[in-house]
């Protein structure tokens, strides 16, 4: 006879539990008493404490709770499962709990070395061990990988160790099914055939799990959510499931489930063969809002486009970019056409065109357009087995090829994928080299494909320089291919002074967004309009250049003696709170839960060209709707990305004595502020003011003698972004891998600001009383700031390199610098923290050749260097004094 299913209490979570999290992190520890009393209330026969938040003392917190959980008898009588990811909680829980503890989790991800050591200690405090299917290799995802780990695991366990195999509980991962994603649909069989192997091999074990993961996809369907549960407890625990987290409270009785969903979920569960021609999942997710009762009522939905004939229900999913019958009418087509390649140049092409049509006439938006290279690519495959077996087939037209790369030294690529995807939406060929791509592999690139044209993306502003480069290499080996320049820091103006002179043999053509991708490529490639096209952006360009010429010779500037003469001196005297730590600290594995509450949306929808203000973008007349349809998939996602961990948050803050010196900035090594550890280089504004205007420089918000501070940041949200996206985009859906670095990019930017709201509350306390609203935050109404290298206020993204030896970033972070000073991860940001409350952001603009030589003097450059890093600011041209 099966023995009682034990339910696990996980309330007493700081990961799992927003409440919990917030009492324990103000210190309300007798309100936190109470949750762990509710939980026991409610059937839990364990308690999980885990105490892992980025600002708690861990192993202070996790002792004073066990010890306050000791003195209540009616929560004592239960047992505590000591939950970290750091072995100095887990030892410090080990040291109070009274009975016998569970502790949650060692592994073999760190080697056996780690394994065993923490194995002997737990022995030693008379532990049970949650063991998880990881090792070095990373988490077993199928069957073979858990038993393969748990057996390896236990063997050492029992055999070498000498643990009691009855205090051995394996976690063989639950992870998530009807996801969308094929190589998921057996993750619910993997678990529990483990289980069942598990339960058969290694005597006396037990297996445990984390039941909520399986059914994240449902999140927000709690009713589908509960029978999801259900279901796979039913089948896991009659394989020997012996514990799990879970709300059993909350769980329906297996026979209670409507049949119908029931039978649904069953067939997702156990990963049977379709009884339609839709999958599993499909079948869920149709029946799924029926079930969602008063507080979100099934949507009707039309179908009479069903009813039309092949060729409009093609037309109809590619606008409206469903997938959902997309190879059931795909096959239709193939079986009404010659060849199978007609399909793809006939009714996918032609539903192609109406989408092309409506996006040029902003009928349709970025994501809408995204959406239907989705389904186009999910046809197309299913297409390609067809074509293969032809053999005599003939190639497929193609409007035209095109070669794109973010240049060497830059990571993003954001921009570059969502005009790749436009321009496949409008058969044109993609060859995508990626990012960090060097001149000679483009070029060979471009030589190898007979591509019809070059395009050059890039965020940072070395790569501007870049560009100029390939632009030269393309004019020295012979090209006459028109080249596109694209990308955040570019603009017409540097295309037009820059690059296009360095490149006469072919056209060199600026591009301002995806939407405007089309059209230059189609008049660029156009045997009538071709001539017409380059000339007219050629005349175009003499004009911009000439026109910044003339700016160039008007803009006087003050000179350096003037401008630090006229520099900002603070009213305010008081001298600013020591910060509470010096040094750095490193926070790894900030809750994701915790960021998206922060994100500024605002931005996201910029990224996909949908300007307008958050939330009032959701309402508006033009892009309301695309905006509510990006918007719901975005958070749909989020919910994903915070359920599953897709991505791993870690970021690194650091303080130190400062005092200005001129326009650099001394970072001391001690208090006694005897030993420079570091010096900030800054640039000051040389722009005549009027009115009692300073010039402004970074150094002015600091103390030129006595106690100042500076402090310094890098955070990232984009551990395992790349992964994601990839994946995506090897199954032919660019439109989640798109999503999903957006939603990495937002996720580090509100990482910054949610650190920063922490550096001015307590971690340097400036503002302890501080009360804002994420509106505040969004708005920056609160004191002090945090510019960052490249950006206006210090341009020279060189100047990173010292920030990230301050903070030892790659070390304590998981950031690193490329050699254009571009961070990778790319959902990366960095700063420093001025916190004078006269401190604000500003630009540096232009600057004189008398700057420029003291700051290369500073730099330890000489001048041709500086000239290079600061060229978008110089006020003249370097050319010429060179000539001069």
């Amino acid at each position: 006879m099966r023995p009682t299913f034990i339910n696990v209490g996980e309330r007493t979570n700081v990961t799992g539990s927003a409440k919990f999290r917030k009492l324990i992190v103000e210190g309300d520890y007798p309100a936190a008493l109470s949750v762990a009393r509710q939980q026991v209330e409610a059937g839990a026969t364990i308690l999980d404490v885990n105490m892992d938040e980025g600002l708690l003392d861990g192993p202070k917190a996790m002792t004073t709770f066990l010890n306050l959980m000791a003195a209540e008898p009616d929560i004592a009588r239960v047992p505590v499962m000591i939950d970290s990811s750091k072995w100095e909680v887990i030892e410090a829980g080990l040291k109070c709990v009274q009975g016998k503890p569970i502790v949650n989790s060692i592994s073999l991800k760190a080697g056996e070395t780690e394994f065993r050591e923490q194995a002997v200690k737990c022995l030693r405090y008379g532990a049970a061990v949650v063991v998880m299917a990881f090792d070095e290799a990373g988490q077993a995802d199928t069957a073979a990988r858990k038993i393969e780990i748990c057996t390896r695991a236990y063997r050492i366990l029992v055999d070498e160790v000498g643990f009691p195999p009855e205090d051995i509980i394996f976690d063989p991962n639950i992870f998530a099914v009807a996801t969308g994603i094929e190589e998921h649909d057996n993750y619910a069989v993997d678990f529990i055939e483990a289980t069942r192997a598990i339960k058969a091999t290694l005597p006396f074990a037990r297996v445990s799990g984390g039941v909520s993961n399986v059914s994240f996809s449902f999140r927000g369907n709690e009713p589908v959510r509960r029978a999801i549960h259900s279901v796979f407890l039913y089948h896991a625990i009659q394989a020997g499931m012996d514990m799990g987290i879970v709300n059993a409270g909350d769980l329906p009785v297996y026979d209670d489930i409507d049949p119908v969903l029931r039978e649904a979920v069953e067939d997702v569960i156990l990963n049977r063969p379709p009884r339609t021609n839709v999958s599993n999942t499909e079948r869920l997710v149709e029946l799924a809002p029926t079930y969602k009762g008063d507080k979100g009522a099934a949507r009707v939905v039309d179908l009479s486009w069903r009813e039309q004939p092949v060729g409009k229900r093609i037309e109809h999913a590619l606008v409206h970019g469903i997938t959902d019958w997309i190879e059931a009418d795909t096959e239709e087509a193939r079986l009404q056409s010659e060849r199978p390649l007609h399909v793809i140049e006939g009714p996918l092409m032609d539903g192609m065109n109406v989408v092309g049509d409506l996006f040029g006439s902003g009928k349709m938006f970025l994501p809408q357009v995204v959406k239907s290279a989705r389904v186009m690519k999910q046809a197309v495959a299913y297409l390609e087995p067809f074509m293969e077996a032809e053999k005599a087939g003939q190639p497929r037209r193609q409007a035209g090829r095109i070669l794109m790369a973010t240049v060497k030294g830059d990571v993003h690529d954001i921009g570059k994928n969502i005009v790749g995807v436009v321009l496949q939406c409008n058969n044109y060929e993609v060859i995508d080299l990626g990012v960090m791509v060097p001149a000679d592999r483009i070029l060979d690139a471009a030589v190898e494909h007979r591509v019809d044209m070059v395009g050059l993306s890039g965020l940072i502003t070395p790569s501007l320089d870049e560009m100029v480069f390939v632009a030269s290499e393309m004019e020295r080996r012979g090209f006459d291919i028109p080249l596109l320049i694209g990308g955040a820091t570019t603009s017409r103006t540097h295309t037009a002074v820059k690059v296009e002179p360095r490149y006469s043999r072919g056209s060199t053509t600026y591009v301002i967004d995806a939407s405007r991708a089309v059209g230059v490529v189609s008049g660029l490639l156009s045997p009538t309009d071709k001539t017409r096209n380059e000339q007219a952006t050629r005349e175009e360009y003499v004009r911009i250049r000439e026109q910044f010429a003339r700016g160039r010779e008007t803009k006087a500037r003050a000179t350096l003696a003037a401008a630090r003469a006229n520099r900002f001196r603070p009213t305010d005297a008081a001298p600013p709170p020591r910060p509470s730590f010096l040094g750095v600290r490193a926070f790894d594995g900030w809750d994701l839960k915790d960021l998206a509450n922060h994100i500024d949306w605002t931005p996201f929808f910029a990224s996909w060209e949908l300007i307008g203000r958050f939330p009032h973008i959701l309402e508006d007349e033009i892009v309301g709707e695309a905006a509510r349809d990006l918007y719901r998939d975005a958070r749909a996602m989020l919910e994903r990305i915070v359920g599953e961990k897709w991505f791993t948050a870690r970021g690194v803050v650091g303080f130190w004595p400062a005092n200005a010196r001129d326009d650099d900035i001394v970072v001391w090594a001690d208090e006694a502020r005897t030993t420079e550890l570091a010096r900030l280089h800054g640039l000051r504004q040389q722009m005549d003011k009027a009115n009692g205007k300073p010039n402004l420089c970074l150094s002015d918000f600091v103390a030129e003698n006595g106690d100042d501070w500076i402090g310094g940041f890098a955070v990232t949200a984009g551990h395992g972004e790349r992964k994601r996206a990839e994946a995506f985009k090897a199954a032919g859906d660019d439109y989640s891998a798109i999503l999903t670095t957006a939603l990495a990019d937002r996720l580090a930017e509100a990482f910054a600001e949610r650190l920063h709201k922490e550096v001015r509350r307590t971690l340097w306390g400036y503002a302890p009383d501080e009360a804002t609203t994420v509106e505040d935050l969004i708005g920056e109404n609160y004191r002090g700031i945090r510019p960052a290298p490249g950006y206006p206020a210090q341009p020279d993204h060189t100047e990173k390199t010292t920030l990230f030896r301050l903070l030892q970033a790659e070390a304590n972070a998981g950031i690193q610098l490329t050699e254009g000073f571009a961070m990778t991860p790319t959902a990366a940001v960095s700063g420093l923290y001025f916190g004078h409350p006269e401190s604000h952001y500003f630009g540096v603009g232009k600057i004189d050749r008398d700057q420029v030589e003291d700051y290369a003097r500073r730099k330890g450059w000489d001048v041709a260097t500086a000239e290079r890093w600061l060229s978008p600011i110089l006020n003249y041209d370097p050319m010429k004094r060179a000539a001069a």
